[in-house]
C-alpha cells in the first residue's frame, strides 16, 4: 500500500459553530455533528448541536475548505418522533451532507422508502462487529462501518480485507465500557437511554467488589472503587499500526468540547498522520506534541483493545481525573407504578391463546419450563459460569422433552458474535439444522445471515436489536424475521403504539433478570489475584458490584468469558398482565434462576394467561407475594416507572 494525503481521513467533531471552525482550520480531512434532534449528544442541546439552518450553513462552509461533512442521526427512534424524522431526512436531502450516521434499522427502512441517496455509515452505537452484517447493510447503501470498540486491529484488519467497506475508528476520547448499543443502565433506571443521546453514565459511580453469596467486601481500598470509569482513548503514538490495519477514517470523540481543544487535539493528529505518510519509514512519534497532548488530558489514556485485552491499568480506578459526573447511584424501581396503573391496555386482539416463552440454560430447566406450561423454551445464548454451554447432545435432549408436551424449542444465539462466535455458530448451526428445533432467535445482523444461510429454520429476533418502533419491525420483517422482541428501555405508553403500528408481532419481556450492561472486562480479575492459568476455577464464583445505595449488581460471565452486569432488580409484570393486548409472546427470563424457579414462574405466568384467554381474573395476590419472595433478588418494573423514554425532539 503506498500511501498518499487521501489514504486516511482525519475526522473530527464540531458541537458548535467554533468548533467547526477550529476543526477545519486545525486541518482536519471531515467533520461530523449533530442537528437539534435524532443524535447521541442531547444534553446540552441549547448551547450545542446545530439548528436547521445553521446545518446548511455548516455544509457550504465544510465545502468551501474542501471538507466533507457527516450529519449523526444515530439513536433509537420511537413511534411518536417517525413522522417528524422523515421530514428532517427530507430536509438533510436538499442540503446534502456528504454522509449521514445512522444506529436505527427505521433510518435504513425510511431512506429507502424515500428514495434518499446520502451515502450512510453505521454509528458505532449500530453494534456492527462481524462480516456477515455488513451483507445486509451494503443493501441498504451503508458505505462505511464504525466499528466496535472491541475490536483489535488485527480483527479489523481481516474485517475490512473481507468487506471491502471503508473502516472508521475511535481513537480518540471518551470511551464506553459496555458493548455498543448494549447498555440500558441509563435508560432503565433513568428514563434517559444512552441510545438516545442522553446517558447519565452510571458507568462511572462507585461500586464495592463482594461475594455474592457471602456479601464479603472483597475490595476494602477506596482507591478502587470506579471500577468501570475506562480511561479516554488515545492511539497517538500507534498511528502507524492503525494506518497500517487498514482503518481509513481516525475519529476523534468530543462534540461537547470547546473550540480550543478541538483546534489543539485536530493539528496534533494532523501534524503525526502528515508525517507517517510522508516518511513511514523514518516515521518517529513527535514527543513535544505527546507532551502536549499527555499534560492537557482530562482522564488518562488507554488503547483500550486496539492493542489487545485491556487490564487494570486501562481503569480510572480511583476518580481523580473524572471531569464531570453525570449522576448518582440511585434505587431501582420496585412498584411505583402509578404511571403504569394509568396507561391504557395496549388497543390490539388477542390470539385465542396468550403464548408464554421461557428463556432457560440448562437441561432441568427446559424440562421444569415444559411441565409447567410453557408454549415455547429458548435455549440461552449465552450460559453464565459455572454451567455449561449447550452442547449438540444438549439441544438434542431439549428438543425431545419439548415435544412430549408440545412445546416450542428455538434455539437462542450469543449477543456478541465476532470473528471466533461466528465459526461456531456457523458449524453449530449447520449441526442443529439437521435436529429440527422449532426455530432460532438472533442477537444481530451477522447471526441472522448465518442462520439464515445454514437453517431453514424460522428466525425471530432478540432485544439486542434495540426495536424501538414500527418502521424498524418493518425492516426485520421484510428481511426474514417472523417475530421480534421489544428494547427494554421502551416505556409501557411507547410499548403500546409500538404493538399497535408493528407488521411483526412482539415479544415482551415480562418477568425475569435482565442485563443492564455487556462488557469485555474482567472486573473481578482486575481486582483480585486471577491468571487463568493458574486458578481458572475464579471464574465459576459469583460476585457482585455494590453500589453506593446498597444495590447489588451480580457479575455473571459467559462461556465467551464476556461479563454481564444485572440490574439490582428482576423485572415483574405479573400484576399487568391484562394490559399486555395482541402481543407475540409473554417471555420469561430465566436463564439466572434455578429450574425450581423456572418451574414455579412458569406456573404461576401459565395459570394468569389462561385465567385472562377465559376472561378471569388473571390476578392472585398470594401468587404475586410469593413471586417477591421466591427470587434470587427482589423485584420491579424497571422503566415503566417513567411515562416515555426521554426524546429526542
Amino acid at each position: 500500500m503506498i500511501l498518499n494525503r487521501k489514504s486516511v481521513e482525519l475526522l473530527a467533531p464540531a458541537g458548535n459553530w467554533d468548533a467547526l471552525v477550529a476543526a477545519v482550520e486545525a486541518g482536519a480531512d471531515a467533520v461530523y455533528l449533530g442537528g437539534k434532534h435524532f443524535n447521541m449528544r442531547m444534553h446540552r442541546n441549547k448551547d450545542t448541536n446545530f439548528d436547521d439552518e445553521m446545518l446548511k450553513k455548516a455544509i457550504e462552509y465544510t465545502h468551501a475548505h474542501d471538507v466533507r461533512l457527516y450529519i449523526t442521526l444515530n439513536n433509537l427512534i420511537s413511534v411518536d418522533e417517525v413522522e417528524p424524522l422523515k421530514k428532517y431526512l427530507a430536509y438533510l436531502n436538499e442540503i446534502r451532507p456528504d454522509a449521514i450516521l445512522v444506529q436505527d434499522f427505521a433510518v435504513l427502512e425510511i431512506t429507502r422508502e424515500m428514495g434518499i441517496d446520502i451515502p450512510l455509515h453505521t454509528s458505532v452505537m449500530m453494534n456492527t462487529h462481524n462480516e456477515h452484517a455488513i451483507k445486509k447493510l451494503k443493501e441498504y447503501g451503508i458505505t462505511r462501518i464504525v466499528v466496535g470498540r472491541e475490536m483489535t486491529l488485527s480483527e479489523m484488519s481481516l474485517f475490512k480485507e473481507r468487506t471491502g467497506l471503508e473502516i472508521e475508528y475511535f481513537m480518540h476520547g471518551d470511551m464506553c465500557i459496555a458493548e455498543s448499543g448494549q447498555c440500558i443502565h441509563s435508560g432503565v433506571v433513568f428514563g434517559q437511554s444512552g441510545n438516545r443521546g442522553r446517558c447519565l453514565k452510571p458507568c462511572r459511580w462507585p461500586y464495592k467488589l463482594i461475594d455474592e453469596k457471602t456479601g464479603e467486601l472483597l475490595d476494602p481500598d477506596d482507591q478502587h472503587d470506579y471500577k468501570l470509569a475506562l480511561n479516554d482513548m488515545c492511539m497517538y503514538r500507534n498511528i502507524p499500526e492503525l494506518i497500517q490495519a487498514g482503518v481509513f477514517s481516525f475519529k476523534i470523540e468530543g462534540r461537547m468540547r470547546p473550540a480550543d481543544f478541538i483546534r489543539r487535539i485536530v493539528s496534533t493528529y494532523r501534524r503525526a498522520i502528515d508525517n507517517y505518510i510522508a516518511d513511514p519509514f523514518g516515521y518517529q512519534v513527535n514527543e513535544e506534541d505527546w507532551q502536549d497532548l499527555y499534560k492537557n488530558r482530562a482522564r488518562n489514556f488507554t488503547t483500550a483493545f486496539a492493542l489487545g485485552q485491556p487490564d487494570a491499568s486501562d481503569i480510572g480506578f480511583d476518580g481523580s481525573r473524572e471531569p464531570r459526573f453525570f449522576s448518582e447511584a440511585v434505587e431501582e424501581a420496585g412498584f411505583q407504578d402509578e404511571i403504569l396503573k394509568s396507561e391504557p391496555a395496549i388497543a390490539k386482539e388477542n390470539p385465542a391463546k396468550r403464548l408464554l416463552s421461557v428463556q432457560v440454560s440448562d437441561i432441568d430447566s427446559v424440562e421444569a419450563a415444559c411441565k409447567n406450561g410453557a408454549d415455547i423454551v429458548y435455549l440461552s445464548g449465552e450460559v453464565f459460569k459455572p454451567k455449561k454451554p449447550w452442547s449438540i447432545k444438549d439441544v438434542e435432549k431439549a428438543i425431545a422433552i419439548g415435544r412430549k408436551t408440545d412445546t416450542k424449542i428455538v434455539i437462542s444465539t450469543p449477543r456478541t458474535t465476532m470473528r471466533r462466535e461466528c465459526g461456531e455458530l456457523e458449524q453449530y448451526l449447520h449441526a442443529i439444522n439437521s435436529l429440527n428445533p422449532d426455530g432460532i432467535m438472533v442477537s444481530n445482523l451477522g447471526s441472522l445471515k448465518l442462520a439464515q444461510e445454514h437453517t431453514k429454520l424460522p428466525v425471530q429476533a432478540d432485544f439486542s436489536f434495540n426495536l424501538f418502533n414500527h418502521m424498524a419491525a418493518s425492516f426485520m420483517k421484510k428481511n426474514g424475521i417472523k417475530m421480534a422482541t421489544a428494547s427494554l428501555e421502551l416505556s409501557f405508553g411507547q410499548l403500546r403504539k409500538l404493538v399497535e403500528n408493528s407488521p411483526l408481532p412482539i415479544e415482551v419481556i415480562v418477568h425475569g433478570s435482565y442485563e443492564s450492561m455487556i462488557c469485555d472486562h474482567n472486573f473481578a480479575g482486575m481486582i483480585l489475584p486471577y491468571k487463568h492459568l493458574v486458578n481458572p476455577e475464579f471464574v465459576n464464583r459469583h460476585y457482585a458490584l455494590k453500589d453506593k445505595v446498597g444495590g447489588i449488581h451480580s457479575l455473571r460471565m459467559d462461556q465467551f468469558n464476556r461479563n454481564h452486569i444485572l440490574f439490582t432488580k428482576d423485572l415483574c409484570y405479573y400484576p399487568y398482565l391484562d394490559k399486555f393486548n395482541g402481543i407475540g409472546a409473554f417471555r420469561i427470563e430465566a436463564k439466572d434462576y434455578s429450574p425450581e424457579l423456572t418451574a414455579s414462574l412458569t406456573a404461576a405466568y401459565r395459570k394468569a394467561l389462561d385465567n385472562l384467554d377465559n376472561g378471569k381474573p388473571h390476578f392472585d395476590e398470594a401468587v404475586f407475594r410469593e413471586l417477591q419472595e421466591s427470587g434470587p433478588r427482589q423485584l420491579g418494573i424497571g422503566v415503566y416507572r417513567f411515562r416515555q423514554s426521554q426524546d429526542s425532539l
